[in-house]
């Protein structure tokens, strides 16, 4: 056989004849293998290519099906999306010239006029021009205006930070007078009232009665007012059962219904004050319906007051049962815990004021009555009380080492609607309240802190420099080169400032550019809501009751778990009586069975989306300039938009 040849030779050879291969190296043979290699690999491009073009129209119809069928309310459509919208139709057109420019290889900064014979050449030699001379100077003076907002506000927040470092240096913490009794021995056992508001909190009522009835306090001394603005019927009963069953154990409770529910959580605390016997009571303690103080809140908190008659408030921390839920709650976690363990302690030793909270805290009932008591005029009622109460010179202690379980927003709706609240409120109380700062007897260096630090610069400069600055002027600055933003703007400091607030909450600096990226995402939601109380636009008194899960503790789920057992056995019990119950319990099985259950989906966020592709657009753009650092953050947090304006982080809404 010859030396080139190759015989396969197989066993079971029925059907399968002898294979020979004569001759490998001849020319034919290499040629044809050539010509089929390429034309195989050709053939598995074209069919790669032709599945992801395929992709395409289909992710594009599932991502216009969801928008047409997103339920989002009307009101989040106005001038600030319109205005978002019409900015990335113009960065779109803006960056298709420029990439026709960049291909053509135009340079014509750098051409004299008369040399231009183009006609779309000299009208982008016209644009350049124009945007030199007229656009970027007005850009320029308003990116200094925000670089001077966003350096004051980050020597704000320098300066709290080593405020708080001198505090756990020094072991600086509210102390108790020496003269103050010994609760143990019962003779200082002031009468209190204890306050849990509610509305519609199906999901963890339970919990927070069940945790205000155990607080260990005499029963005599303290009486639990179970404040329900539910306008649910079944709930409303299941509520009042709730609260019978711990009367009947020793517990000294009040349930509460208004029939006339006006002014919301500050409508229901007003109502409630007006009871006659609550002269009878020194302090009020008050809690939302997702709260679930330790048995010893009052013993640690209630004696603050001894021998300081000037004392208005005592504040605890908040801690979250859910803080590893999912990455929404993680970065929640840093930024309350920034405000707990650092503004709130500093502003609550150095100036004995800060604003409430509106829950974990204990109020003097005369400081509440001497400062016109709940007001129904803002949607951040909590903050309003405490203003006026620092105005009539009513002073706050915060203490830190006490704290009360709680939960965090796990869907982004929730989140943001809070938020929505949160600063929208505070514009609102400004506007009413600067008269009042103004012409209040407390010092001049009181007046400045509260209308420059606590109000312009933490409600109203942070979230309009916040969303100007990262969200408007850079990436309109890929498109008028002439006015840039420094790179420590983009980089440098926002890092060093979101170190600092993740200090407080060390087991989050994985976390870091995910909170950075995240708290420039929320900057829309701020400002837009900014906007709307300052203005007293109509989203401005919107108050929306923050979803809660019912998420709860390890002692909560074992007292779950044995309460679900005594179900279990009354439930024998009662299918033994008489087969009528037995065929009853029966069809009631199968109805809660035929309810269906209601699917979790993903919202559509319009603003959210539009900055998304306005900031990707951009980012196109500084890639065509070779800008490192203004490209990277474009993108990225292009990229935390849509994201977030999917609803792909935190849990979905039902």
């Amino acid at each position: 056989m010859a030396p080139s040849s190759v015989v396969v030779t197989m066993e079971n050879t029925k059907n399968i004849s002898l294979v020979e291969v004569n001759d490998l190296d001849s020319p034919a043979f290499r040629d044809k293998n050539k010509a089929a290699n390429p034309k195989r690999f050709t053939k598995v491009l074209l069919l790669k290519a032709q599945r992801t073009l395929g992709c395409i129209p289909k992710t594009f119809a599932s991502v216009k099906k969801r928008i047409a069928l997103s339920d989002e309310e009307p009101k989040y459509r106005g001038k600030l999306y319109r205005f978002i919208r019409a900015f990335l139709a113009i960065s779109v057109v803006a960056l298709c010239i420029e990439i026709f420019a960049y291909f053509n290889k135009w340079e014509l900064n750098l051409v004299n006029p008369w040399e231009v014979q183009s006609i779309l050449q000299w009208t982008y030699m016209a644009w350049i021009s124009f945007r030199a001379d007229y656009i970027a100077p007005s850009l320029s003076k308003l990116t200094t205006f925000c670089i001077v907002l966003f350096l004051i506000q980050s020597i704000d927040r320098l300066v709290l930070c080593l405020g708080c470092f001198w505090m756990k240096f020094r072991k600086i913490k509210p102390i108790i007078n020496e003269d103050a009794s010994d609760l143990e021995d019962g003779s200082y056992f002031p009468m209190v009232l204890v306050q849990i508001p509610m509305c519609n909190e199906k999901e963890v009522f339970a919990q927070s009665i069940g945790a205000v009835c155990q607080l260990d306090w005499p029963k005599d001394r303290f009486l639990v007012q179970v404040l329900d603005d539910s306008d649910d019927e079944v709930l409303q009963q299941m509520i009042k059962n709730e609260c019978v069953s711990w009367k009947e154990k020793g517990v000294n409770i009040i349930y509460r219904h208004r029939f006339i529910r006006t002014g919301y959580k500050a409508g229901n605390l007003k109502s409630a004050m007006t009871c006659d016997y609550v002269q009878d009571y020194e302090f009020v303690a008050i809690f939302d319906a997702d709260f679930q103080p330790n048995p010893d809140f009052l013993k640690l908190t209630v004696p603050h007051f001894k021998g300081k008659p000037d004392v208005g408030l005592v504040q605890a921390r908040w801690t979250f049962v859910n803080q590893d839920e999912n990455l929404l709650t993680r970065l929640q976690n840093i930024n309350l815990c920034f405000h707990f363990e650092v503004e709130q302690q500093v502003n609550g030793h150095y100036l004995n004021f800060f604003g409430f909270n509106g829950t974990a805290g204990v109020w003097r009932i005369k400081a509440l009555e001497e400062s016109g008591g709940w007001l129904e005029r803002t949607t951040v009622e909590d903050m309003d009380i405490a203003v006026r109460a620092h105005l009539y010179g009513w002073k706050f202690i915060y203490v830190n080492d006490v704290r009360a379980l709680c939960e965090l927003p796990e869907s982004y709706e929730a989140y943001k609607k809070q938020q929505h609240r949160w600063h929208s409120g505070p514009m609102q109380l400004f506007r009413l309240c600067l008269p009042a700062i103004l012409t209040s007897k407390i010092s001049i260096w009181k007046k400045a802190n509260m209308i420059f630090l606590f109000f312009l610069l933490r409600k109203l400069v942070l979230p309009f420099y916040s969303f100007t600055l990262f969200c408007i002027i850079l990436p309109l600055t890929m498109f008028i080169p002439e006015a840039q933003l420094p790179a420590w703007v983009i980089c440098y400091v926002p890092i060093v400032m979101s170190i600092l607030n993740i200090l407080p909450a060390p087991k989050s600096f994985p976390f870091l550019m995910p909170y950075l990226l995240f708290e420039n995402t929320m900057s829309v939601t701020k400002f837009n809501a900014m906007v709307s109380g300052l203005f007293q636009l109509g989203s401005a008194y919107e108050w929306v009751v923050t979803k809660k899960t019912g998420r709860s503790s390890e002692s909560d789920l074992l007292a779950f778990a044995e309460e679900e057992s005594k179900k279990m056995n009354e439930e024998k019990i009662s299918r033994r009586l008489s087969e009528s119950g037995l065929e009853l319990y029966g069809k009631l099985k199968e109805h809660e069975q035929e309810i269906p259950k209601k699917k979790k989906a993903n919202k559509i966020y319009r603003k959210e989306l539009a900055l998304a592709f306005l900031l990707l657009t951009a980012a196109a753009r500084s890639l065509l300039s070779a800008q490192g650092i203004h490209f990277y953050y474009l993108l990225f947090q292009g990229l935390t938009f849509l994201i977030v304006g999917l609803d792909l982080i935190g849990e979905q809404v039902s």
